[in-house]
């Protein structure tokens, strides 16, 4: 992973809000996650939500996917394992 991809990421996640989400979505597992539900579940308004996914969505941290009127979020798990190799290396 080259070092820029990188610190964009790491600077992402260095966020509470985004940390906190990430994680809950880390937890969801590949299916992924309702931004309704996320937004209940974390207890953030939904303008501020939109705010910090936007932010991992352009890390490539994680994606977004309609089925009908509802958005999930997924996380991008070959960018989290290639964050985590780099600190393994």
């Amino acid at each position: 992973m080259n070092i820029e991809v990188l610190a964009k990421a790491l600077k992402e996640l260095g966020h509470p809000t985004r940390l906190m989400v990430f994680k809950r979505l880390v937890q969801s597992g590949r299916q992924g996650i309702a931004v309704g539900v996320l937004q209940k579940e974390l207890n953030v308004p939904g303008s501020t939500l939109s705010h910090h996914i936007s932010s991992l969505v352009s890390a490539d941290l994680i994606m977004q996917r309609r089925e009908g009127r509802t958005l999930f979020c997924v996380v991008q798990y070959d960018k989290l394992k290639a964050v985590l190799d780099f600190f393994q290396d």
